[in-house]
């Protein structure tokens, strides 16, 4: 998606009871060029639609229930992409292209999924939060070498103050000597700001930072259920 372009946000926020409140959303957003259609509940991405691949994309962990929209999921969302993108040229006309308010992103933080061990396969995760508009731009690189190629990022997830969070993350085995780095690109940036991961000063850092990083971005540890389009999360684990 062309960081350039004005993106249009229609989202709808329901909260249910179950044992306490949750928070069920639904975005579809688009530019000139490009779009985005996702459903979410408690802060997690439930389902979206990928445009370049032409399906619709469940992002759930192994351990969850399935969770499906059925057949009809990504027929439906580029239908609703088509709808976005004639209101967008509406809205374009009707307000002159008023300029958008920008705000850069308020944190950017790089972190492993699991305790650092030498030779054992790992997850490298890059979390920016606090930006507007949607989305950021994220690269890798490897020792100076660039491995963005290698990674994958999530669709722009709404915060509740009306700025967004993305998180890219990046499959790696520590190895001592190696360097990463993430960096980070958004229309409100004058110039990028990257993030370092060295895996030998990390490796004799806090082995908690992870876990406790991952419990303040609002992990979803646990889903279960469906009923009348509303998913009922479970919060299994407590944050240490």
């Amino acid at each position: 998606m062309k960081m350039k372009e004005l993106l249009l946000f229609l989202s709808c926020v329901l909260c249910v009871s179950a044992d306490g409140q949750h928070e069920d959303i639904g975005i579809i957003a688009c530019s000139d060029s490009d779009g985005e259609m996702m459903y979410g509940l408690d802060g997690e991405e439930i389902g979206y639609a990928d445009f370049n691949k032409q399906k619709f994309i469940y992002p759930q962990p192994p351990f969850v229930n399935p969770i499906s929209y059925g057949e009809g999921a990504y027929g439906n969302a580029v239908a609703q992409l088509q709808i976005c993108k004639q209101n967008l040229k509406v809205d374009q006309h009707d307000f002159r292209d008023i300029p958008l308010e920008r705000n850069a992103p308020s944190a950017v933080m790089i972190y492993t999924r699991d305790e650092v061990k030498f030779g054992e396969k790992n997850t490298l995760i890059c979390h920016v939060t606090g930006f507007y508009p949607a989305p950021v731009n994220v690269s890798w690189t490897k020792n100076g070498q660039k491995v963005t190629e290698e990674s994958t990022i999530n669709v722009p997830y709404p915060n509740k103050d009306g700025t967004f969070k993305q998180t890219s993350r990046l499959q790696f085995t520590p190895e001592l000597g190696d360097v990463y780095s993430c960096t980070v690109q958004h229309l409100a940036l004058t110039q990028s700001l990257t993030k370092i991961y060295d895996v030998q000063a990390s490796s004799q850092s806090d082995p908690g930072v992870g876990p406790s990083v991952f419990c303040g971005v609002g992990l979803t540890v646990g889903l279960f259920g469906v009923a009348a389009g509303t998913f009922f999360l479970i919060k299994g684990n407590e944050c240490s």
